[in-house]
C-alpha cells in the first residue's frame, strides 16, 4: 500500500496565480491521482484525462478554495468526481450491482474462502497475482471500488476518505469491509484454481 503524499504549500501563492507553486503541487499529487485514475477505470488514456482534468479543473477553482479540508483531500475530491464522471459517461446499460444497499444492513459473508497462506510469497506477489487483484478491484460496484482505492491503495485514512467523498466515517467503513470481503472471495477461487494447477503439475512430475 502506498503512503499518502505529504506536503506543505502556500495557498495563498496558489490562489495568486503562482506559476512555481501550482508547479510544485502538480509534482507532489500527478502520481497519485493518475493511479487512482487507473485502478479507477482501467485505461492509462482515461486515467490521462483524469488526470488533466483534474488539475485543469484545480485551476480554474484554486481562488475559491476557502482551505476548510486540506489541499490533498481537495484534489482528491476533484479526481474522485473526474473518474466517477468518466465511468458513467461510459456506462451503456444500467449495472444493478452498482446500486448498493442502505449502509446499515448487515454486510453477507463471502461463500468461498480458501487458505492460500502455504502459496510461497514469490507466487502471492507475482505478476499474475497481481494481475488478478486489479481484474477483482475492477469488478467491484464504483462505490466500493473508490472506498478501496483511496483507503487501501492510496493508504488515506478513513476521516480523509470520508471528506473526500462526503461519506460518513460510518459508511467509508462498511463500505470498506464489503469490498474487501468481495475481493477475498473473488481471489479465493483464483487462489483455489491456482493451487489446484499446482498439486497438477506435482503429481505430474517423476519423483
Amino acid at each position: 500500500m502506498n503512503e499518502t503524499v505529504a506536503h506543505e504549500f502556500s495557498i495563498e501563492a496558489l490562489r495568486t496565480g503562482d506559476r512555481a507553486e501550482f508547479a510544485r503541487l502538480v509534482d507532489a499529487y500527478s502520481t497519485p491521482i493518475y493511479r487512482l485514475g487507473l485502478k479507477m477505470l482501467g485505461n492509462s488514456q482515461d486515467a490521462e484525462d483524469v488526470l488533466q482534468n483534474t488539475f485543469l479543473s484545480a485551476l480554474t477553482h484554486l481562488k475559491d478554495f476557502e482551505g476548510r479540508s486540506s489541499i490533498s483531500t481537495w484534489l482528491y475530491r476533484i479526481a474522485s468526481n473526474e473518474a466517477l464522471m468518466s465511468m458513467r459517461r461510459k456506462k451503456r446499460t444500467v449495472n444493478f450491482d452498482d446500486y448498493q444497499p442502505e449502509d446499515t444492513e448487515e454486510t453477507p459473508l463471502p461463500e468461498v474462502f480458501v487458505d492460500w497462506s502455504e502459496l510461497p510469497e514469490d507466487q502471492l506477489l507475482s505478476g499474475e497475482a497481481k494481475h488478478a487483484l486489479d481484474a477483482a478491484v475492477k469488478k467491484l460496484p464504483e462505490s466500493l471500488r473508490m472506498v478501496f482505492v483511496l483507503r487501501d491503495i492510496e493508504g488515506i485514512s478513513i476521516k480523509e476518505t470520508a471528506e473526500i467523498l462526503n461519506l460518513t466515517e460510518t459508511n467509508v467503513k462498511t463500505r470498506l469491509l464489503r469490498a474487501r470481503m468481495s475481493l477475498r472471495e473473488q481471489l479465493s477461487v483464483y487462489y483455489s484454481e491456482r493451487m489446484n494447477r499446482e498439486e497438477k503439475t506435482n503429481d505430474r512430475t517423476p519423483s
